[in-house]
């Protein structure tokens, strides 16, 4: 019996890592960020970022707090993706950190209709709602009201 247990575990070892290689590319290839690590680590990071970043979007717009932690902009210090030009991809290219997660797991991202997708001082195409014509600000304002509208229950209460 503890042979059968023995060599049951040692093909177990054995069989662990072909497994491993297996599922190596079934999830998405996330981009190498430059910089320092996050302070929380990146398991934190990649759970919590959107709650971190709605709080302090919460503190900058309700309460006039400028100095926050989460700024979008402070992200893009480490995590730009740089195109074969030597350029930073915006958010409409695939290769944009935050996409390859959100395309992964079909979550749509709307930071950047207001927001810039590339690091400061360098020049975006005009991909952002500062940039936009009367018409796309109407059709920003409908998707983002029927953002709104979708996040309440039948009894018209939020969730």
């Amino acid at each position: 019996m503890l042979r059968a247990l023995v060599f049951l575990g040692l093909l177990l070892a054995l069989a662990a890592p072909v497994s491993a290689q297996d599922f190596a590319g079934l999830g998405p290839e996330i981009p190498k960020a430059t910089g320092d690590p996050h302070p929380e680590g990146n398991r934190v990071m990649r759970r919590r970022h959107m709650e971190m970043m709605r709080h302090d979007r919460d503190m900058t717009m309700h309460d006039g707090e400028r100095e926050i932690d989460a700024s979008i902009s402070e992200c893009f210090e480490c995590h730009s993706v740089k195109d074969e030009a030597g350029g930073y991809v915006t958010y409409e290219s695939e290769k944009h950190f935050c996409r390859a997660c959100h395309d992964f797991v079909a979550v749509k991202v709307d930071c950047f209709m207001c927001h810039r997708s590339t690091p400061e001082g360098f020049e975006e195409p005009a991909l952002h709602a500062m940039g936009s014509s009367a018409e796309q600000d109407i059709d920003l304002a409908r998707t983002y009201l029927e953002g709104l509208a979708g996040e309440h229950t039948e009894s018209g209460r939020p969730e």
